[in-house]
């Protein structure tokens, strides 16, 4: 009886072990990413983002390519309106082009590195690893870690969850949080491609460019149309609108929006018209995602296009974070 309950105990501890053996703990997971992105010479991805902005989603489709160690296309197009922008990184600088307006902006700027990017692997791999307090949980098929987010204004959105497929640690679906948990930014990824090779001129400006262009449906027209004058939501305590100004340019109109109070603030806005091919535009600041397009910021200004619109603001006493809040609540309902 003795050597059966020995034997009986001797096949459970097997059957434990071989069970703790077949899960692997956060510390595990962290290891093999950390190996993963030492090993990687770059990827292609294919991901639909949606943004919820208040009552309202807008949903892109992005293709992401990244080749080691600097090089980056982010090609983001709005699923319904044609509209695309695209990101581009390579020995030249930072690029910021809007095929349909035949714009392109140049950055000095360490982008991505500087801030969270939910659409690219490997910042994703940095946040989980720098977040030493992170939350580690699995499920049949995914590794989800909840992680502090390093955005410039990460007090709007400080968390996100991210889902890795267990077979190969790859990027499944990214959530980034409000400080109520709730999802602001959905990346869900598909057709990931590790290891994958590129044409000498795939990360080539111009290329790229031209390329984008010829798949619009048409250039954008001139800026003689009117446009919808849009005011920001965002709350900001003894500011209020003083004086609203329509200026007369030479392809339209310039509207100038003045906010008074300890948070002052000017805001302009004006159509843009397709501009002849030039070279690009050199920018002062940093990039910024702000949800619908990608906008430069600096100390005490940000710009930004969109839907055909040049969009800035411009203060001596909003701090970056609160340029951007202010910035990304402009995108929302035309309301004063």
């Amino acid at each position: 009886m003795r050597k059966k309950l020995l034997l009986l105990m001797t096949g459970l501890m097997v059957i434990f072990m071989l069970a703790a053996c077949g899960s692997k703990s956060q510390d595990d997971v962290v290891k093999e990413l950390n190996g993963k992105l030492g090993d990687l010479s770059g990827y292609k991805v294919n991901a639909k983002m949606t943004l919820k902005m208040g009552s309202d989603s807008q949903v892109y489709n992005v293709e992401i390519w990244h080749k080691d160690p600097t090089f980056y296309r982010v090609n983001l197009k709005n699923a319904e309106k044609d509209q695309s922008q695209m990101i581009l990184r390579n020995e030249q600088g930072v690029f910021v082009l809007t095929p349909a307006l035949n714009k392109s902006f140049r950055f000095q700027s360490d982008w991505p590195q500087n801030s969270s990017q939910a659409y690219l692997y490997e910042s994703l791999i940095k946040d989980i690893v720098a977040d030493k307090n992170a939350k580690f949980s699995t499920t049949k098929d995914y590794y989800v870690f909840e992680t502090k987010t390093r955005y410039q204004n990460n007090s709007m959105l400080p968390f996100q969850e991210i889902k890795l497929n267990k077979k190969d640690l790859s990027p499944a679906v990214v959530k980034v949080m409000d400080p109520d948990r709730n999802a602001l930014v959905t990346v869900e990824f598909s057709k990931v491609k590790f290891n994958a090779s590129f044409d000498k001129d795939a990360f080539d400006m111009k290329k790229n460019m031209t390329r984008a262009q010829l798949h619009l449906p048409a250039m954008a027209e001139g800026g003689d149309k009117a446009f919808t004058v849009k005011y920001p939501t965002a709350e900001l305590k003894g500011t209020k609108l003083i004086g609203e100004k329509e200026v007369k340019i030479k392809n339209g109109k310039r509207v100038v929006l003045t906010y008074d109070g300890k948070k002052s603030f000017t805001l302009v806005q004006e159509k843009v018209t397709v501009k002849e091919a030039t070279a690009p535009t050199y920018v002062e600041g940093d990039i910024v995602d702000l949800g619908l397009t990608i906008g430069a910021v600096t100390d005490h200004s940000i710009s930004w296009s969109h839907d055909g619109v040049d969009y800035m603001i411009a203060s001596k006493n909003l701090t970056k974070e609160e340029l951007i809040d202010v910035a990304q609540s402009v995108q929302g309902d035309a309301v004063k």
